[in-house]
């Protein structure tokens, strides 16, 4: 008799099979992971070498850092809105957390980037109203 009801059994089973499943995926990532450190730990320099370059290079200006932390927040905009795009569209490659996360990474640097611009702002007028 089938009362349309959900069979909890059958959903937990489900969930512990995931469970087995993100379990024995997880040591990939660690390994992943690890690679990734020993990646960046061998350009460090060992102890005792000098850090310094032959050539001493200026640090980059603030318009630049700027410039770049703009252009950043606008590839993470154009990122997230292809992403939707595409899987409003249907693509199969694109499934739905994958585009909330790129949407949310999107909102959260377009936010940081007003609040720079805002206190920006607020130092500029700070200082234009100091007297001389």
């Amino acid at each position: 008799m089938d009362t349309g009801r959900v069979d909890i059994n059958q959903v937990l089973m489900q969930m512990r099979t995931i469970k087995s499943q993100m379990q024995q995926a997880r040591p990939a990532e660690t390994r992943a992971d690890q690679q990734g450190v020993n990646q960046i730990n061998s350009q460090l320099p060992m102890p005792g070498q000098s850090t310094r370059s032959v050539e001493q290079s200026e640090p980059p200006s603030f318009g630049e850092m700027f410039k770049s932390a703009v252009d950043t927040v606008n590839d993470n905009q154009k990122a997230a809105s292809s992403l939707s795009q595409r899987f409003e569209l249907g693509d199969p490659q694109v499934d739905l957390p994958e585009v909330m996360i790129a949407l949310q990474k999107s909102s959260v640097s377009f936010q940081a980037m007003t609040q720079v611009r805002n206190k920006m702002v607020e130092a500029y007028k700070e200082i234009m109203n100091m007297a001389l």
